[in-house]
């Protein structure tokens, strides 16, 4: 984590003037909100799609800190919709590629990098340290996670989503009246029942277009201008162009967090498999493995069953990632594990993961199969 230094400033330099004259000349801006801007700091938790436009644009608008929290690694198949990144950063560290990249766009704007995994040990901390939060997360146990830290140290969050060709967008916990993320889904949706945009798929301008409105949110929030998004729930379909606006109420018992413990249960996909190293296989290495050793070998698909029906690896055994930790299925694989290597599977290499790291919770060891069953195709058809 990096040192802050007071950066407050009552003027704007040359550089800035320039740069910003658009800005400046906007009466809803101006110098004096264009000040606010230079002085407000804003931490983005994630650099993936939505992060992406979201810290380019925040750079752009001239907010004079950005807080970056990411652990992943950039990589190719994420270039579709992750703008920040680019060829030549494959295989670095997300806040790194997001860094340069803000640096050489707009040195004017300080950033501080945090390369870990938010979790309840280390979240108000980095929170403390910004004026607004802006949620570019991937996963409900961070996005409740988030949520929740916001309201007790009472900072606005902007919330933003995409999948497929839909998004959504609100601002929570603006104010005291405000509602958070607990009023719109009260109850966090099983961690494994929502596929990942790489499990469903992401039309990349999609993520663009939420990143952007989040931003413009942020200055919106800010400069304390215009109608936010307060209590309200945008949803976006851009594969037919239909946008709704819903109204949101708050209740006042979703507001009666004290401690991250209190809801500890809604964070403990992230919680757990934070320290949880597993291992992998790539396609081909496992491809030649099935050949030689096809006894030898229990292949779990974690995919859903109609996934399963429609194509499948033979002598594989059809276990849903969401299933997997019910003690029947534990006690069978268990069993039939016995003087067998196990490997899990899936479409795409990331529920496999997870599945994986379930297993080693349990004590059974395992290898995931990277990229997933698209990958053995593509390595030789079995």
């Amino acid at each position: 984590m990096s040192i802050l230094t007071d950066f407050k400033s009552n003027s704007l330099t040359e550089d800035e003037v320039e740069r910003y004259k658009n800005h400046l000349s906007l009466k809803e801006i101006g110098f004096k909100g264009q000040l606010k801007l230079k002085n407000s700091s804003v931490v983005c938790v994630g650099a993936g799609g939505l992060g992406s436009s979201v810290l380019l644009y925040l750079a752009a608008a001239g907010i004079g800190r950005i807080g970056i929290v990411d652990n992943d690694e950039v990589e190719k198949s994420n270039l579709q919709r992750q703008i920040i990144h680019e060829t030549n950063t494959v295989g670095s560290l997300k806040i790194d590629s997001a860094l340069e990249r803000i640096r050489r766009f707009n040195p004017n704007t300080e950033v501080i990098t945090f390369n870990k995994r938010i979790n309840s040990e280390n979240i108000l901390e980095i929170f403390k340290q910004f004026d607004v939060i802006c949620d570019c997360s991937d996963n409900f146990g961070t996005r409740y996670l988030i949520n929740d830290a916001c309201l007790i140290l009472n900072k606005p969050l902007v919330f933003g989503s995409a999948q497929g060709f839909e998004g959504q967008i609100s601002v929570f916990n603006l104010n005291e009246n405000s509602p958070n993320l607990r009023d719109l889904i009260p109850e966090s949706p099983s961690k494994n029942s929502v596929p990942s945009c790489e499990e469903f798929g992401v039309i990349g301008v999609s993520t663009g277009l939420i990143g952007v409105l989040q931003v413009n949110e942020i200055i919106k929030v800010v400069l304390k201008k215009g109608e936010i998004l307060d209590g309200k729930f945008m949803v976006f379909n851009l594969l037919n162009m239909n946008i709704k606006t819903l109204n949101l109420n708050a209740n006042k018992l979703n507001k009666k967090i004290k401690n991250l413990s209190q809801f500890k249960d809604f964070y403990k996909d992230i919680e757990c498999s934070d320290n949880i190293e597993i291992k992998k296989i790539n396609a081909r290495e496992f491809d030649n493995l099935y050949k030689s050793k096809f006894n030898k070998i229990l292949l779990i698909d974690v995919r859903e069953n109609k996934e399963f029906n429609k194509s499948c690896i033979r002598g594989s055994i059809s276990i849903p990632l969401k299933n997997i930790e019910q003690k029947s299925h534990l006690n069978f694989i268990k069993q039939e594990s016995l003087g067998k290597e196990v490997f899990t599977l899936c479409q795409l290499g990331k529920r496999s993961e997870q599945a994986s790291k379930i297993l080693m919770k349990f004590k059974i060891p395992s290898k995931s199969i990277e990229g997933g069953i698209e990958k053995i195709n593509q390595a030789k058809h079995i």
